[in-house]
């Protein structure tokens, strides 16, 4: 009970995420992430017991998730910033799928079936009708929609590979987070225009932090490692549904046919791909 508790917690948080960008899309992608992330790092001391060398992650590890969370925030806040937010955040929710169709790419023994595709063109579709449902484009197609397709890419591509990591402790996500966190608002000083941060946005800011990009990770952490993945894998699913509500709400955008049904295919698509998995081999388990 605890788990799924923790589990659900983590989605309710990760859900706010897209909703607390719009909030501040004033602020450059790279500094909300760096901001966020280095907030969200300080909850590992009191999960490592205050312990520093529990904080310091090896080097693959480091790697893995500077590249994951860095990579992944920078892309979801580039795109909700440069499409329809609503939209771009479906396109970024095509990542459950990601991780089915990418899985024979990382873990060994897995292949595709014809289910697996199946979800896979199911997934597309959604986000296809979320794309063409955005009335805000940039040239004829808005940028942001590649920012969020490279954002699932990303997060699906880290999920697999943290598979692999299953021995790292949970307070190693501090310790990377923190370096992500400080190399993003290095990267903005350099890449990104100067930006004036007022009181509410940096309470919005402090909240991301805490939240969506600190403590749901260590949440699904406990998570994974206290309850059968598979399970856990799937509450995942609410996510998107969570998310997207709360987008509607925070922009007032109203719940079309097309963007209502891009939304359930691209549910649809992520439950039905988490139930078919190869023998012995559990790709949810990230």
């Amino acid at each position: 009970m605890r788990s799924d508790l923790a589990a659900l917690a983590a989605v309710f948080l990760w859900g706010s995420l897209a909703s607390l960008a719009i909030l501040l899309d004033t602020v450059p992608p790279l500094l909300m992430t760096g901001i966020g992330l280095v907030v969200g790092s300080i909850i590992a001391l009191p999960v490592s017991g205050f312990s520093i060398r529990r904080l310091i992650p090896k080097k693959r590890v480091l790697l893995v998730g500077v590249y994951g969370l860095l990579g992944y925030h920078f892309a979801l806040f580039a795109g909700l910033q440069n499409a329809p937010s609503v939209q771009a955040n479906l396109v970024n929710y095509l990542w459950p799928i990601f991780v089915v169709l990418l899985a024979p790419l990382f873990i060994r023994g897995t292949s595709l079936t014809y289910k697996h595709w199946i979800a896979g063109i199911l997934g597309f579709s959604g986000a296809a009708l979320a794309i063409l449902s955005g009335t805000q484009l940039v040239g004829g197609f808005a940028v942001g929609y590649v920012y969020a397709g490279i954002a699932a890419i990303i997060f699906s591509s880290y999920s697999l590979i943290s598979k692999t990591l299953a021995d790292s402790p949970t307070a190693a996500v501090g310790g990377y987070s923190f370096v992500a966190g400080v190399l993003a608002i290095g990267a903005h000083f350099v890449f990104e225009p100067p930006a004036t941060i007022d009181s509410v946005q940096w309470l919005w800011l402090v909240l991301m932090g805490l939240g969506p990009l600190g403590g749901s990770f260590y949440l699904w952490d406990f998570a994974l490692k206290h309850a059968p993945a598979q399970r856990v894998g799937t509450i995942a699913f609410f996510t998107p549904l969570i998310s997207t509500i709360l987008l509607l709400t925070v922009t007032g955008q109203r719940l079309t046919l097309m963007l209502g049904l891009s939304a359930a295919l691209i549910l649809l698509a992520a439950v039905f791909g988490s139930r078919v998995n190869n023998k012995n081999h559990d790709i949810w388990r990230v």
